[in-house]
């Protein structure tokens, strides 16, 4: 989910960027509730089918092989249809996301040039590239590191000896460090948010120091 509203900040961005002084805040807070509610119904609908064909079944084995294990069973339909899921959830984010960017960066080169024209288009769309690198490459950097879990999710396989199991979880968890570094993949790559980032520490230092030492 929290992958989906990364998205939607960005779609939202470059909806901004389209329509400028017509971009309506009222109007996009109600699509901002709208979307909340869709994506969670998507993410659910898409999700719900794994529950049901999961089973657990008891291994009377010895010494370590003694376990409960849970096994998935698909119908072949079913199965084309998780694999299409995971496709369209690894892929779309990724094409969203590029796509949104190149919307920005060519927006505002264009509105550069009508209030800068003694600059060409071609130095303004590469100044633009400069300043929203990071709308590229963050996109690139999540993918890579969700790939892992998206491999993992096409092997039907089992762990036959829990001295495997690191190689499974290192490759799942590793997907989840960008939803963790969060500051570090979107915030210290961009000027403006880093800019921003400054500005709010900086309020909040002064707000402290009033309080602690009323009379400054």
């Amino acid at each position: 989910m929290d992958q989906r509203l990364n998205i939607c900040v960005v779609v939202e961005r470059a909806i901004a960027a389209l329509k400028r002084v017509n971009f309506g805040k009222k109007k996009n807070k109600k699509m901002a509730k709208f979307t909340i509610l869709a994506l969670l119904i998507l993410i659910i609908g898409t999700a719900i089918h794994d529950p049901f064909h999961r089973g657990l079944i008891d291994d009377d084995g010895d010494g370590d092989e003694k376990r409960i294990w849970c096994i998935v069973t698909y119908s072949p339909n079913v199965q084309f249809f998780n694999l299409a899921v995971h496709i369209f959830h690894f892929s779309a984010p990724l094409i969203i996301k590029l796509m949104s960017a190149l919307v920005i960066i060519r927006k505002n080169a264009q509105h550069k040039a009508t209030v800068q024209p003694y600059q060409t288009y071609q130095n303004l769309l590469r100044y633009q590239f400069q300043q929203h690198n990071h709308l590229l490459i963050a996109p690139v950097i999540l993918v890579i590191l969700a790939f892992p879990r998206l491999i993992i999710s096409f092997v039907s396989s089992c762990m036959k000896s829990a001295r495997n199991s690191w190689l499974f979880l290192v490759g799942y968890f590793i997907s989840f460090i960008p939803p963790m570094r969060l500051f570090a993949v979107f915030v210290l790559p961009s000027k403006l948010y880093k800019k921003e980032f400054h500005k709010c520490i900086g309020r909040y230092r002064t707000t402290i120091q009033r309080r602690v030492h009323p009379m400054l």
